[in-house]
């Protein structure tokens, strides 16, 4: 009797279920691209180790677009490097007509220097002449002098007018042709597309090879050899052999008993005899609700109940397997029985440091 009643308050007071399930990462194997399976690497529940090859998918049709891409990209770099030469041969034009225009600009400083001298001279030899101290040829000379200076300034000027619309043409010439090319070097718009079409043609012959991301069991094979893998279409799982855990089903009344980091120990029913050490690493925040739910025309669906019978919800916690002996073999769904001890949480973190 002594016994059943502590067996009946080591219940109480360790939270005990036998409403226990393993569980595991299951990957969805989804190919990136589409096309005929043309080697099958893998079959049923085997064992594969991560970056095995699982599945080939004919890869022909992948390296001639990687091909084309290759070709596009060096077309591009040869027609950027012809429109680079019309931006330079531009930018040398806008250099030559800016220095035509100065130098049309120097030739009218230099002719108002000489009108302003034959001007002087003209004065001179109208002053000279009423005086008897010079000739009127010489006037007259000194007159066409003034006269042959201003209409060479204005030849001069006109030069310059000419020179400045040069300038202008010039200078939208090497903005037209500056924003076909666009930026230069690695950074031109035209040779980053022809880039990245080369990369993702890559990737899509890359994405041929179909390998394992994790190490783990290939199930539910559902491809043969000739098949049409699509795109974005899951063919396999895998079982994620190093993410195995337990979620135990515990009643809500037991709840309080419960902390993150408590001890555990899971009995699978598969083995018996060799209970696994484990600790509580979450618990579940909620539960699915199944009343209330809409029904017909859209009004709630509330099952009836005997209000005399209160039956305890069940909340799912987390259990962190440690140190599985290597006879044990996890399978995802196997269940067992999972014992909480209730406050080990607290016990091993009030427990001293060990001495050296």
């Amino acid at each position: 009797m002594l016994l059943v009643v502590l067996k009946f308050r080591h219940y109480l007071v360790n939270p005990w279920t036998r409403d226990g399930q393993v569980r595991a990462d299951v990957v969805q194997i989804t190919p990136r691209v589409s096309g005929q399976v043309v080697q099958l690497a893998v079959k049923n529940n085997q064992l594969v180790t991560k970056g095995d090859l699982l599945f080939q998918i004919d890869p022909r049709s992948f390296e001639a677009a990687l091909a084309q891409a290759r070709a596009q990209l060096d077309a591009t770099g040869d027609s950027y490097l012809a429109e680079e030469k019309k931006v330079r041969a531009a930018e040398a034009q806008v250099r030559e007509a800016r220095a035509a225009v100065q130098q049309a600009r120097s030739a009218v400083r230099a002719l108002d220097a000489e009108i302003v001298k034959a001007a002087a001279e003209l004065e001179r030899q109208r002053q000279l002449l009423p005086q008897r101290a010079t000739s009127r040829r010489l006037l007259e000379a000194a007159k066409a002098s003034f006269e042959y200076a201003t209409q060479q300034k204005k030849g001069a000027e006109a030069q310059v007018a000419e020179a400045l619309a040069a300038q202008e043409q010039a200078e939208a010439g090497f903005e037209e042709v500056t924003a076909a090319l666009g930026a230069l070097g690695a950074q031109n718009p035209s040779i980053r597309a022809a880039r990245a079409a080369v990369q993702q043609a890559e990737l899509n012959l890359e994405y041929t090879s179909v390998t394992a991301p994790v190490s783990g069991y290939v199930t539910n094979v559902d491809l043969r050899l000739g098949d049409q893998a699509v795109a974005n279409h899951a063919e396999m799982a895998m079982v994620n052999t190093e993410s195995y855990w337990v979620d135990a089903f515990f009643r809500e009344t037991f709840l309080s008993k419960i902390t993150a980091g408590d001890r555990a120990i899971v009995t699978l029913m598969a083995y018996p005899d060799q209970p696994i050490q484990g600790y509580v690493e979450s618990i579940g925040w909620g539960i699915s609700q199944q009343n209330g739910a809409a029904g017909t025309d859209l009004l709630p669906n509330v099952s009836p109940t005997f209000e005399w019978i209160r039956l305890a919800q069940r909340v799912p916690v987390r259990i962190q397997l440690e140190d599985v002996p290597e006879e044990i073999i996890l399978r995802v769904g196997i269940t067992g029985s999972v014992l909480i001890k209730s406050g080990s949480a607290e016990r091993s973190k009030d427990a001293p440091a060990p001495t050296p």
